[in-house]
């Protein structure tokens, strides 16, 4: 994932307030901020983030001008490891409060044209799938399985390595050195896949009794309380403060249930879910694990290629989590969700 630099980031912050601008209005921008740059510096900035496909060109000659190519509010490009450069505390002073119009703001997170070409991808893996053996399928979907289990755990401070997660679901062998409770919540991401895969119609519109359920599964056996917290939580490395009613939780499951339902194809009821589900944090425990589980649920649901998360970088999937957290953000974890899908695509049944 490119990173933009801090005055391409000034750049997209002050296109991002108007429809479409000129060079000479960052210029006159830039000299308000007491930092003139010339024309020709302007244009170079303004050519890169074409090429980064961040800006969209428009005209020629003297009427050229600019615009943002994502739209989307919840969208805005952003420095994110600049971003994350500074304490929680310098970043994000004072505490976070939960956004109510959030789910408003859900809607549309792949435009039209993004999810034809998920469509696509799609149609090739499932002309793939058309032709291999009900075995191989099995393996497959057996080797996912291994790999979301583990990576999956990974992000949540689990130390079991993919090749002792392998042996662990295959063979039932605990790791040495290990404490009990990872091997349990690797075996957990097991039992609620097999769960979804088996169930996969149900996924088609979700509940709050479905989230509930695969929460259940993920947690069993853990010491986490099962159903909507009552009491108020904490989280690691940010100010943002969820709800800590219950009947205010429950109104924000059934909300967003209400918008993922609403959504009309399986990556945008996906997307929304890994998203909304971490926000809300409806549970003491395990929120994050059951926004991965039930995503992939609307995937497979949709006959979709789920993901398995192997390649994802932990620290860049904890700060996209943030990033929506704190500045309502999706940017980050949209261009992971993409990234994963390809991946996907590219490495299993083939």
């Amino acid at each position: 994932m490119t990173q933009l630099t801090k005055r391409q980031q000034k750049i997209i912050d002050f296109i991002f307030t108007k429809e479409e601008v000129q060079n000479q209005d960052i210029v006159e921008f830039f000299i308000s901020e007491n930092e003139p740059l010339s024309r020709e510096t302007i244009g170079r900035e303004l050519n890169e983030l074409v090429s980064l496909n961040k800006l969209l060109k428009i005209g020629k000659g003297r009427a050229v001008a600019y615009k943002i190519t994502e739209s989307h509010p919840l969208l805005k490009p952003v420095d994110y490891e600049g971003y994350f450069s500074k304490d929680q505390d310098v970043r994000a002073p004072g505490t976070i409060k939960f956004d109510q119009n959030i789910f408003s703001k859900l809607s549309g997170l792949f435009k039209p044209e993004e999810v034809a070409e998920l469509f696509q991808k799609n149609r090739d893996f499932s002309k793939r799938i058309a032709n291999l053996s009900p075995a191989i399928i099995q393996k497959e979907y057996e080797r996912i399985t291994i790999e979301l289990s583990w990576k999956s755990s990974k992000i949540e401070g689990n130390t079991y390595s993919l090749i002792d997660t392998e042996i662990l679901i295959k063979e039932h062998k605990e790791a040495s050195g290990h404490k009990k409770e990872e091997a349990t919540m690797i075996l957990n991401h097991k039992k609620t896949l097999d769960y979804i895969f088996s169930n996969k119609e149900k996924f088609k519109k979700i509940s709050l009794r479905d989230i509930e359920d695969v929460h259940r599964l993920l947690v069993g056996d853990l010491g986490v309380e099962f159903g909507l917290r009552s009491k108020s939580v904490g989280i690691t490395g940010t100010n943002y403060r969820p709800l800590d009613n219950v009947h205010q939780i429950k109104e924000a499951v059934e909300k967003m249930s209400e918008c993922i339902n609403s959504a009309e194809d399986p990556w945008n009821k996906a997307l929304i879910m890994l998203l909304a589900v971490a926000y809300i944090q409806p549970f003491e425990d395990g929120n994050k694990r059951t926004s991965r589980l039930i995503a992939n649920a609307c995937l497979i649901a949709g006959d979709v290629c789920p993901l398995s998360f192997r390649s994802v970088d932990e620290s860049d999937y904890k700060k996209a989590i943030l990033l929506f957290y704190e500045l309502g953000n999706a940017s980050l974890m949209k261009s992971i969700f993409l990234e994963q899908f390809n991946f996907a695509v590219s490495n299993y049944f083939l």
